[in-house]
């Protein structure tokens, strides 16, 4: 975690406040004075300010069940943020691990460990992103299995990867990837002559969502630890 970041995590200082504290020399790590805010401080290292030893926060993990017309962002845009619905201390310092489109609806996680999040967003990982999507005609019968092979997305120099087409009925159906390129699960049916009406995320990982819309709840433990097994 950045210096800065742990300074206000562990304080109620604002980052700007955390920031010149850092720069005129009263934070030190490991006894040593640390003036740049970007210094990377982990767990086992004695952060102290002023003389005073500095404790994080615990982190938090977040599920919710995103509405349709809401961005995945800290602050309103074109369409209000989804932290409208959500009820806790500091939701500045939270980030969404891996956004949906305006009209997108279902599973986001929300937190303020990063290093958690990175499991989730990194194709490398190989996390599921499961989705429910409903099509304005019907599929291909060659869909699934171009799907599996990969395709290439228009003004894409590689192939998606493998990804996993379960037919439900002739226009819907449940894909799962382990990537999230931009607008991915509509480029995807584009490229093979259909068009996305609705999409639902259902499940990221092990993690199903299981709270009503615009709802909320904390990760359990067990839930937390299944992206960093």
């Amino acid at each position: 975690m950045r210096l800065d970041k742990f300074v206000c995590k562990s304080t109620e200082l604002t980052k700007t406040e955390a920031i010149h504290h850092i720069q005129q020399g009263r934070v030190t790590v490991n006894g040593e004075p640390a003036v740049l805010e970007a210094t990377q401080v982990h767990e086992n290292n004695d952060v102290r300010l002023l003389g005073e030893r500095l404790v994080a926060r615990p982190f938090r993990y977040i599920m919710m069940h995103k509405p349709a017309g809401t961005v995945c962002s800290n602050i309103d845009e074109a369409y209000p943020s989804v932290f409208q619905h959500l009820s806790v201390d500091k939701p500045n310092e939270l980030h969404i691990a891996g956004r949906l489109d305006a009209d997108t609806t279902g599973l986001v996680l929300i937190t303020d460990d990063g290093r958690w999040s990175f499991h989730i967003t990194q194709p490398n990982r190989g996390c599921r992103k499961v989705y429910h999507v409903l099509l304005s005609r019907p599929i291909a019968d060659d869909v699934a299995q171009r799907f599996a092979k990969g395709i290439r997305l228009q003004g894409e120099a590689a192939a998606t990867l493998p990804a996993q087409l379960e037919i439900i009925t002739s226009t819907e159906v449940r894909l799962t990837l382990t990537e999230g390129k931009f607008h991915q699960v509509k480029r995807m049916f584009a490229t093979v002559g259909n068009r996305v009406v609705g999409l639902h995320r259902e499940r990221i990982g092990d993690v199903v969502l299981d709270v009503p819309e615009s709802g909320w709840r904390y990760l359990t433990v067990d839930e937390v630890r299944s992206f960093t097994r």
